[in-house]
């Protein structure tokens, strides 16, 4: 696997720091002290999102930032087991949700839960979600092993970081929907194209989307947002190869090729249909400034910066 050299930070910290400074200056009248800041970071899966949000937490914690930092995933938002089970028996002919990954298949009363009380600065637990569990369908961890933050003695977290492959997703309409549904199987009929988007009934594309608009209230929480973007979303591919490749070098452990590659399938048609509106911005339209896009080439560097 060629060696990721993270090169997204130095644009990413710059970037935080002034949307943070425009976010307490908002508050510089009042009494109380401001709400913690959100951030969102999207990055497609193989990106170097998990070095990034490594990287920023590490600097912005310690001097001369001195930031009390937490990180939520949402793969911890994903739903218990048994609830899993529910879902995908209850569905049983939409293969987008036999599974976790997709819209649908988190928590979202829970994600709001722990919004909230990091928002008012209450104690707050942190969920973690345990991807080994159940022969790898996963579960959430004993809530007593879950990091509490926000402790009395405790400096209260003033940064939220929110991360994931799915943050920022912004449903579409259901016309536009089966529009970017009947292209891509014209596409495929033709030969132009293979897209993922086209091997699926458009009403189980619809269930995931209808869901979708549920995470609008954590989405509107965000006060600025991060994109790794890629210059090709099929990147993804390969990335997961790599990173498969390694593990099974180095834990004797990991999804075959052709593992990944089903895998992946499953998380492709959502990157098809949501992307556009990531690069478009996902603040409204007058609300400059609040989100940076990182697009990035097939070695994980930076080719191109954008401010939206």
């Amino acid at each position: 696997m060629p060696q990721i050299i993270d090169d997204k930070s130095e644009h990413c910290i710059p970037f935080i720091l002034e949307r943070l400074e425009a976010h307490r200056e908002k508050y510089a009248n009042r009494s109380e002290p401001p709400p913690p800041f959100f951030l969102g970071l999207n990055g497609v899966q193989g990106a170097g999102k998990t070095t990034l949000v490594s990287t920023l937490c590490n600097t912005l914690q310690s001097p001369p930032y001195s930031l009390p930092t937490v990180v939520l995933s949402i793969d911890d938002l994903y739903l218990p087991y048994s609830a899993q089970v529910v879902l995908a028996k209850s569905h049983p002919l939409n293969p987008l949700v036999q599974h976790r990954g997709q819209p649908s298949t988190h928590d979202l009363a829970l994600g709001a839960a722990v919004f909230s009380a990091l928002q008012s600065r209450q104690q707050t637990k942190i969920p973690v979600y345990d991807k080994s569990q159940f022969n790898g369908q996963g579960d959430r961890t004993d809530e007593a092993s879950w990091e509490t933050v926000n402790k009395p003695g405790e400096k209260p977290i003033e940064l939220v970081v929110f991360e994931g492959w799915s943050v920022g997703f912004r449903a579409l309409n259901n016309d536009e929907l089966e529009w970017k549904w009947a292209e891509a199987r014209e596409w495929e009929n033709d030969g132009a194209a293979e897209t993922q988007l086209a091997k699926h009934r458009l009403q189980d594309l619809m269930f995931v989307n209808e869901a979708l608009r549920g995470y609008d209230m954590l989405t509107d929480s965000l006060d600025a947002f991060v994109h790794i973007d890629a210059e090709d979303t099929k990147f993804v591919y390969d990335w997961r190869l790599q990173q498969e490749a390694a593990l099974r070098a180095s834990k004797g452990v990991g999804m075959t090729d052709e593992q990944v590659i089903n895998f992946v399938n499953g998380y492709y048609p959502a990157y098809e249909l949501y992307t556009p509106i990531l690069r478009k911005g996902i603040f409204e339209s007058g609300d400059k400034g609040r989100q940076l896009r990182l697009v990035v080439g097939q070695d994980r560097r930076v080719k191109s910066i954008e401010s939206i």
